[in-house]
């Protein structure tokens, strides 16, 4: 099919096999799967944060090896500062770590596949694929 970027929220739901993610399938079966940089981090920080063990951090290690990662360079960087300032400007800014994934998606040229559309509503361009929240507790990795 193609390729979709795929937010940190996905990514947790897959690797912690959340009933969540059963909506998300349809988006992502048939597509290459690529995270931003800062899903990575993101996924990292949060590891550090819960003191996982060696053994669940390999997990996830081996996890992320279903996807390719698409690490920053300069035109990631421009496309970054576009999407910031135009929320910005728009009087809707973006969360740093949203604005790496939003730019990665616009930069590849693909959707992206996320829990939280909300949080990307004000990026330009960008095409969202969402499903309506569950009435299940949001949790992250």
């Amino acid at each position: 099919m193609g390729a979709v970027v795929v937010d940190t929220n996905i990514v947790s739901y897959l690797f912690k096999r959340d009933t969540r993610v059963r909506g998300y399938r349809r988006h992502l079966l048939g597509n290459d799967l690529v995270l931003s940089f800062m899903t990575v981090a993101e996924l990292d920080n949060w590891a550090a944060r819960r003191r996982w063990g060696q053994t669940r951090r390999e997990a996830l290690d081996r996890h992320l090896q279903g996807y390719a990662v698409y690490y920053a360079d300069r035109e990631l960087c421009r496309t970054w500062a576009t999407v910031n300032d135009r929320a910005r400007r728009a009087g809707r800014p973006i969360a740093e770590a949203d604005a790496w994934i939003a730019a990665t998606a616009l930069l590849l040229d693909v959707a992206l596949v996320t829990h939280n559309a909300a949080d990307f509503a004000m990026v330009e361009g960008l095409r969202v694929l969402s499903e309506p929240p569950s009435n299940s507790p949001s949790s992250a990795p």
